[in-house]
Protein backbone atom coordinates (compact mmCIF):
# COMPACT_ATOMS: atom_id res chain seq x y z
CA UNK A 1 0.00 0.00 0.00
CA UNK A 2 0.98 3.15 -0.64
CA UNK A 3 0.53 6.43 1.48
CA UNK A 4 -1.20 8.15 -1.38
CA UNK A 5 -4.57 9.27 -1.29
CA UNK A 6 -6.73 7.32 -3.41
CA UNK A 7 -8.71 9.54 -5.88
CA UNK A 8 -12.07 10.37 -5.57
CA UNK A 9 -14.52 7.79 -7.53
CA UNK A 10 -16.39 9.72 -10.62
CA UNK A 11 -20.01 11.08 -9.38
CA UNK A 12 -20.91 11.16 -12.84
CA UNK A 13 -24.33 9.13 -12.87
CA UNK A 14 -27.76 10.15 -14.35
CA UNK A 15 -28.24 12.92 -11.91
CA UNK A 16 -25.93 16.38 -12.32
CA UNK A 17 -26.26 18.33 -8.73
CA UNK A 18 -29.07 16.87 -7.25
CA UNK A 19 -30.91 17.17 -11.20
CA UNK A 20 -32.77 14.37 -13.14
CA UNK A 21 -31.77 14.01 -16.65
CA UNK A 22 -34.76 15.85 -18.51
CA UNK A 23 -36.68 13.42 -21.07
CA UNK A 24 -35.58 16.03 -24.14
CA UNK A 25 -32.69 14.49 -23.54
CA UNK A 26 -33.47 11.07 -22.74
CA UNK A 27 -35.52 11.62 -26.37
CA UNK A 28 -32.63 12.84 -27.88
CA UNK A 29 -30.24 10.09 -27.51
CA UNK A 30 -32.51 7.92 -28.77
CA UNK A 31 -33.75 9.65 -31.84
CA UNK A 32 -29.68 9.47 -32.42
CA UNK A 33 -29.37 6.30 -31.90
CA UNK A 34 -32.52 5.70 -33.82
CA UNK A 35 -30.99 7.36 -36.42
CA UNK A 36 -28.20 5.29 -36.42
CA UNK A 37 -29.85 1.90 -36.43
CA UNK A 38 -31.78 3.40 -39.80
CA UNK A 39 -28.44 4.03 -41.16
CA UNK A 40 -26.48 0.87 -40.78
CA UNK A 41 -29.62 -1.38 -42.04
CA UNK A 42 -30.19 1.27 -44.94
CA UNK A 43 -26.12 0.22 -45.70
CA UNK A 44 -26.57 -3.52 -45.27
CA UNK A 45 -29.99 -3.28 -47.56
CA UNK A 46 -28.02 -2.05 -50.10
CA UNK A 47 -26.23 -5.26 -50.93
CA UNK A 48 -29.70 -5.95 -51.89
CA UNK A 49 -30.15 -2.99 -54.29
CA UNK A 50 -26.54 -4.49 -55.61
CA UNK A 51 -28.44 -5.04 -59.34
CA UNK A 52 -30.00 -2.19 -60.11
CA UNK A 53 -26.74 -0.33 -58.73
CA UNK A 54 -24.86 -2.79 -61.89
CA UNK A 55 -27.87 -1.63 -64.22
CA UNK A 56 -27.51 1.50 -63.41
CA UNK A 57 -23.99 1.51 -64.14
CA UNK A 58 -23.89 -0.24 -66.83
CA UNK A 59 -26.59 2.42 -68.52
CA UNK A 60 -23.69 4.90 -67.78
CA UNK A 61 -21.18 3.12 -68.88
CA UNK A 62 -23.13 3.00 -72.51
CA UNK A 63 -24.49 6.68 -72.70
CA UNK A 64 -20.89 8.11 -71.58
CA UNK A 65 -19.06 5.70 -74.35
CA UNK A 66 -16.65 3.92 -71.99
CA UNK A 67 -15.45 0.56 -72.27
CA UNK A 68 -15.50 -0.92 -69.06
CA UNK A 69 -16.31 -4.99 -69.11
CA UNK A 70 -19.01 -6.51 -66.85
CA UNK A 71 -16.07 -7.66 -64.18
CA UNK A 72 -15.12 -3.88 -64.08
CA UNK A 73 -19.12 -3.12 -63.61
CA UNK A 74 -19.37 -5.56 -60.97
CA UNK A 75 -16.46 -4.68 -58.79
CA UNK A 76 -16.99 -0.83 -59.25
CA UNK A 77 -21.05 -1.36 -57.30
CA UNK A 78 -19.44 -3.64 -55.13
CA UNK A 79 -16.94 -0.87 -54.29
CA UNK A 80 -19.86 1.66 -53.94
CA UNK A 81 -21.31 -0.71 -51.59
CA UNK A 82 -18.56 -1.04 -49.34
CA UNK A 83 -17.45 2.61 -49.04
CA UNK A 84 -21.23 3.57 -48.71
CA UNK A 85 -21.47 0.85 -45.80
CA UNK A 86 -18.17 2.13 -44.08
CA UNK A 87 -19.17 5.07 -44.09
CA UNK A 88 -22.80 4.39 -42.87
CA UNK A 89 -20.86 2.49 -39.55
CA UNK A 90 -18.39 4.84 -39.03
CA UNK A 91 -21.76 7.36 -38.96
CA UNK A 92 -23.24 5.26 -36.69
CA UNK A 93 -20.34 4.97 -34.29
CA UNK A 94 -19.93 8.90 -34.54
CA UNK A 95 -23.41 9.09 -33.44
CA UNK A 96 -23.26 6.52 -31.19
CA UNK A 97 -20.59 8.23 -29.29
CA UNK A 98 -21.47 11.71 -29.42
CA UNK A 99 -25.23 10.83 -27.82
CA UNK A 100 -24.03 9.52 -24.97
CA UNK A 101 -22.00 12.75 -24.38
CA UNK A 102 -24.94 14.49 -24.70
CA UNK A 103 -26.55 12.45 -22.34
CA UNK A 104 -23.83 12.60 -20.06
CA UNK A 105 -24.51 16.81 -20.57
CA UNK A 106 -21.88 18.09 -22.88
CA UNK A 107 -22.49 20.54 -24.84
CA UNK A 108 -19.84 20.46 -27.24
CA UNK A 109 -21.43 16.93 -28.31
CA UNK A 110 -24.61 18.58 -28.88
CA UNK A 111 -22.97 20.98 -31.50
CA UNK A 112 -21.43 18.35 -33.31
CA UNK A 113 -24.19 15.75 -33.14
CA UNK A 114 -25.90 18.99 -34.78
CA UNK A 115 -22.84 19.18 -37.29
CA UNK A 116 -23.35 16.13 -38.35
CA UNK A 117 -26.99 15.65 -38.61
CA UNK A 118 -26.65 18.93 -41.47
CA UNK A 119 -24.06 16.67 -43.55
CA UNK A 120 -26.58 13.85 -43.28
CA UNK A 121 -29.54 16.52 -44.35
CA UNK A 122 -27.22 18.30 -46.89
CA UNK A 123 -26.30 14.39 -48.59
CA UNK A 124 -30.04 13.33 -49.02
CA UNK A 125 -31.12 16.67 -50.27
CA UNK A 126 -28.41 16.67 -53.01
CA UNK A 127 -28.46 12.47 -53.94
CA UNK A 128 -30.30 10.04 -55.08
CA UNK A 129 -31.98 8.82 -51.39
CA UNK A 130 -34.27 5.59 -49.98
CA UNK A 131 -37.05 6.03 -47.40
CA UNK A 132 -34.73 4.29 -44.97
CA UNK A 133 -32.44 7.56 -45.94
CA UNK A 134 -35.09 10.01 -45.30
CA UNK A 135 -36.13 8.38 -41.53
CA UNK A 136 -32.45 8.19 -40.75
CA UNK A 137 -32.15 11.89 -41.06
CA UNK A 138 -35.57 12.74 -39.47
CA UNK A 139 -34.86 10.72 -36.30
CA UNK A 140 -31.60 12.84 -36.39
CA UNK A 141 -33.32 16.14 -36.95
CA UNK A 142 -35.57 15.44 -33.78
CA UNK A 143 -32.65 14.45 -32.13
CA UNK A 144 -31.19 17.88 -32.47
CA UNK A 145 -34.19 20.22 -31.48
CA UNK A 146 -34.88 17.63 -28.68
CA UNK A 147 -31.30 18.53 -27.90
CA UNK A 148 -31.90 22.26 -27.95
CA UNK A 149 -35.28 22.65 -25.85
CA UNK A 150 -35.41 24.45 -22.57
CA UNK A 151 -35.22 21.42 -20.33
CA UNK A 152 -32.28 20.38 -22.39
CA UNK A 153 -30.29 23.61 -22.11
CA UNK A 154 -30.65 23.78 -18.06
CA UNK A 155 -29.51 20.39 -17.98
CA UNK A 156 -26.68 21.23 -19.83
CA UNK A 157 -25.88 24.78 -18.07
CA UNK A 158 -26.54 22.33 -14.62
CA UNK A 159 -23.98 19.62 -15.75
CA UNK A 160 -21.45 22.71 -17.06
CA UNK A 161 -21.96 24.10 -13.21
CA UNK A 162 -21.47 20.98 -11.68
CA UNK A 163 -17.79 20.09 -13.43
Amino acid sequence: MSDYPNHPASTETSTVAGRDRPGTINGAFWAFLASAVIGLLSGVLAFANKDALVEATRNANRQGGAQLTEAQIDQAATFIIIVGLVIAVAFALLYLLFAVKLRAGRNWARIVLTVLTALQLISVIFSTNTIMGYLSVLAAVVGVVLSFTTPSNEYIAATKVAR
